[in-house]
């Protein structure tokens, strides 16, 4: 049956009809990550446990060098995708990992490598520069495309289906790249998960701290 509209309301009409099947549709749950003390952790890494298959071509990520800093410090990505490591300072770099999921060395550059590295198994990267020993970075190679970060107040948005899910911060209280299992709380569109931050201790070099972090 089709449907009439008197002039001038129409187009009100229609809004009305196409915001409120919008509203029915569009389903999320929010999950709020806090730390000990209360306060809300940003970029902490949620990982849904649900199998997505994602199609794409996986693009190149990239992990900058500015200030003498990785940019960004986190980095997200999916098993299997490369990233590139440009240097955009002024002077030269050393960039290296000791984590056994992918250990490398890119000897000491400016500007960008000729290739982008493939990381082929999931878990978490350390990265550090053999030159600038407070340059610390992070990529969390996730299993599939379905992981998120927490924003500045401590927030992220789930897909409604999400029934459990892996929860990983770079300071967590936890083996470094050890991720903890949570399970979604039944009938509930918000969740809040409170974990327990180390602030790590200074070191005098890279290969140090990441020793010590892992027993060693």
């Amino acid at each position: 049956m089709p449907f009439y509209f008197k002039k001038g309301c129409s187009f009100i009409a229609l809004s009305m009809l196409l915001i409120g099947s919008v509203s029915i549709a569009v389903k999320a749950k929010t999950l709020t990550i806090v730390d000990q003390h209360g306060r809300p952790v940003e970029l902490a890494v949620i990982e849904l446990l649900q199998p997505v298959k994602n199609d794409k071509p996986l693009q190149v990520a990239v992990m900058d060098q500015v200030n003498k800093q990785f940019e960004p410090k986190l980095l997200t990505i999916v098993k299997g995708q490369q990233v590139a490591f440009p240097n955009s300072d002024d002077i030269r770099h050393h960039v290296y990992s000791f984590s056994p999921i992918k250990p490398f060395e890119l000897k000491l550059y400016a500007g960008t490598p000729k290739a982008p590295l493939t990381f082929e198994q999931s878990g978490v990267v350390v990265l550090g520069c053999n030159i600038h020993d407070s340059m610390v970075g992070y990529i969390y190679v996730a299993q599939s495309e379905a992981h998120f970060l927490t924003d500045v107040q401590g927030k992220v948005v789930l897909p409604d289906n999400t029934s459990s899910y892996l929860l990983w911060h770079p300071e967590q209280d936890k083996e470094l790249g050890e991720r903890s299992e949570h399970i979604w709380p039944q009938d509930n569109s918000h969740s809040k998960v409170e974990i327990e931050l180390v602030t790590p201790a200074p070191r005098n070099t890279f290969g140090e701290m990441f020793k010590d972090s892992h027993g060693n």
